[in-house]
């Protein structure tokens, strides 16, 4: 645990392969994701086709969560973390916020990029714009990066490819689930928030972000975008990854609304490390599929 004078940095996970010496390593991967109140990583070893390390970082904010403290917060972890100042072959960096817009491409505008955000969310002036391009989906991510924190990322790696978060996960439930024909809903849990996935007829119908506190907000959400996509409860498939367990109250109250409830499968092409057991495969789901 690291404590700071306005901020406080809880480690909540820390894997790696034992006697692990990435100088030894010959080919190596870094997976990164960030938002305002936490920091995850993953290490890939190319040769073995292995996971070989996973760190988790909550941030809990004295006073705001603002792109500076969090700069502040990813530069303690980069102090503390020895893994993260070693050589690596390849990078990729997920943005994670609510501050995105998924546009078709034929009503695509690189120009008028700030239109496509600030109807749904406060924007400001000095405000960057970033946009991913889904060519296979035929349609666009447009998105605010935390440029501050790009920054940072180009002085310890050189370079890297970043993305917003959604963008890699609509790729990748998109490519496993990609032949189904039943209507299917999915729900990445986090802390305090989830975001929404509703794939039919090989589309994306909707994703969203939808903040909650209890275990009746979470399923007010999910039985009222089944109900504005007429997605019938009883033939729809509710497919939940991210922190959730069969035991857990999200899990129990969703089955008792929706027929079809399971846990995400993990499909990975790559190896674990032992001690990545499958809750963390599920838990650390986008993490592990960030390619």
């Amino acid at each position: 645990m690291v404590i700071g004078h306005h901020f406080m940095i809880q480690e909540k996970a820390k894997i790696q392969k034992d006697n692990l010496d990435l100088k030894d390593l010959v080919n190596t991967h870094l997976s990164i994701q960030f938002s305002l109140d936490g920091f995850s990583f993953c290490i890939l070893d190319k040769e073995l086709n292995t996971f070989i390390a996973l760190g988790d970082y909550l941030f809990k904010e004295k006073t705001a969560y603002t792109p500076q403290n969090l700069l502040t917060n990813i530069a303690d972890v980069f102090d503390s973390n020895s893994l993260l100042k070693n050589k690596f072959n390849s990078v990729t960096v997920s943005h994670v916020n609510d501050l995105s817009s998924f546009v078709p491409s034929p009503l695509f505008d690189e120009d008028k990029l700030s239109s496509y955000i600030e109807f749904n969310n406060k924007i400001f002036k000095h405000d960057f714009f970033a946009f991913d391009e889904l060519k296979s989906h035929d349609m666009v991510n447009v998105y605010v990066p935390y440029v501050n924190v790009n920054n940072f990322f180009i002085d310890q790696f050189g370079g890297f490819e970043y993305k917003h978060f959604s963008t890699t996960l609509v790729e990748t439930l998109f490519s496993i689930y990609k032949y189904s024909l039943t209507p299917q809903i999915f729900a990445n849990i986090c802390e305090s928030h989830f975001e929404i996935i509703a794939i039919f007829d090989k589309k994306l119908q909707l994703y969203n972000t939808f903040k909650y506190t209890t275990k009746e907000d979470f399923i007010y959400y999910i039985l009222f975008t089944a109900e504005q996509l007429k997605m019938n409860p009883e033939k729809l498939e509710l497919k939940l990854l991210g922190n959730i367990e069969k035991d857990d109250e999200l899990y129990t109250i969703a089955f008792k609304y929706i027929r079809n409830v399971s846990l995400l499968e993990n499909r990975s092409e790559h190896k674990y490390d032992a001690a990545i057991t499958e809750t963390m495969k599920r838990h650390y789901f986008m993490l592990f599929h960030q390619f």
